[in-house]
């Protein structure tokens, strides 16, 4: 096993591309895609193909032209390896798992990570897996709740696969969990409490992280990568416990929110608990979080409860610039100084401009629900619904 995760290992580092989005949120875990939006976009963007992958809300890792989601059919999650150009199934790996729909359709929540040759993921009901990325050959598997008797959030587990070295932290138990990515073996747990639904995030960056922060059912912590170890600790709590957006890091500090407002919070040398900067109630990110750019969150806030709006927010009072209304609880990436929507099933382009909402493309792509957030990578964007529709869009 140690051998072939090695070769893997070189294989992946030497292969990987610039344009690869390989986990949850992109590269560096901040939605932000080191591609431009071309100046002149036509009227409507080819789709190159489409596909069906069954029920869910998995976003998409797309590493070395092959395409990475989830979905669930008749009770049996997928995780599908499509062909980035065409489409085509590369390889399928399925396995039993509640589809789960409570209040909603169901299906996976988290989104397959890609590193090193493997592909990681995490199912609703803590089925932990480590796949083959060539040949989705099972490495190892695990099942997180049988094993630990972890405590389920009200709708499951939803944060991605979270990798560090050769650990892979997962969302589940009220300060994570972390397994060894060579075995799988749990190298630490420290409880087996009730999780919150965001996945890990690097702080201060992807290059030099010195903890980890996870934002839990009951509050937003910074932990040790090494042993799982509480650093620090600030209470944040929403309804029914849905803290689901993963927090936004801004210089020395961080932006959390959920449908309870918005905290900017900076962080003490001295490890003592993160000072308040700002917080707002007019602010609610209910499932995804934003993006920043040039000092200003770009957002869609709201619940799946009232109407949402695409906001644009100062970051250094927290003070609302500028909303749009007409949108829903749907997810958004940056891409260079532009910000790409996919909510309602259209897909919208914008430049980022406190000055005002100022569209450049706006184009209808799917039917149905669309929370999932969208994925750019080498001159394409992955959409997709709930009901598993997935469309694959062409930049010129």
């Amino acid at each position: 096993m140690k051998f072939v995760l090695t070769v893997a290992l070189l294989v992946s580092t030497l292969s990987l591309s610039g344009a690869d989005w390989p986990n949850w949120r992109g590269p560096n875990y901040d939605g932000k895609s080191a591609e431009k939006i071309p100046e002149d976009l036509p009227a409507e963007l080819p789709v190159l193909w489409r596909a069906e992958v069954g029920t869910g809300f998995s976003s998409f890792s797309v590493v070395n032209g092959r395409v990475f989601t989830m979905g669930n059919t008749s009770d049996r999650d997928s995780v599908w390896c499509l062909d980035a150009k065409t489409g085509e199934v590369i390889w399928q790996h399925e396995y039993d798992c509640e589809l789960d729909p409570l209040y909603y359709e169901g299906g996976p929540g988290a989104t397959p990570t890609v590193e090193s040759g493997c592909v990681f993921t995490l199912s609703k009901k803590g089925h932990a897996l480590c796949l083959d990325e060539k040949t989705g050959e099972v490495l190892w598997s695990r099942n997180l709740v049988k094993d630990h008797a972890l405590k389920l959030p009200e709708w499951s587990f939803a944060g991605s696969p979270f990798i560090d070295g050769e650990r892979v932290f997962l969302s589940a138990g009220r300060q994570g969990i972390a397994l060894s990515r060579e075995t799988g073996k749990t190298l630490w747990l420290h409880d087996q409490e009730t999780a919150g639904y965001a996945t890990f995030v690097p702080y201060p960056s992807r290059k030099a992280p010195q903890q980890f922060l996870y934002f839990s059912a009951k509050s937003v912590m910074g932990l040790s990568p090494d042993d799982g170890k509480m650093l620090w600790e600030h209470p944040s709590k929403s309804s029914r416990d849905v803290n689901a957006a993963d927090p936004v890091i801004v210089g020395r500090g961080v932006v959390i929110s959920s449908s309870s407002g918005t905290e900017r919070l900076r962080l003490r040398e001295n490890g003592e608990n993160p000072e308040v900067v700002w917080k707002q109630h007019d602010l609610k990110w209910y499932f995804n979080p934003g993006v920043l750019l040039d000092g200003h969150l770009y957002s869609l806030h709201g619940t799946t409860h009232r109407p949402t709006e695409l906001t644009c927010t100062d970051v250094e009072t927290g003070e609302t610039v500028w909303s749009e209304e007409g949108f829903g609880s749907g997810g958004l990436i940056a891409a260079g100084d532009h910000v790409v929507v996919f909510d309602l099933g259209t897909l919208t382009i914008f430049p980022a401009d406190p000055a005002g909402f100022r569209p450049v493309h706006q184009q209808k792509i799917l039917e149905g629900k669309c929370w999932t957030a969208p994925v750019l990578a080498d001159g394409v964007i992955y959409c997709r619904n709930a009901e598993g529709g997935v469309a694959a869009v062409s930049l010129p």
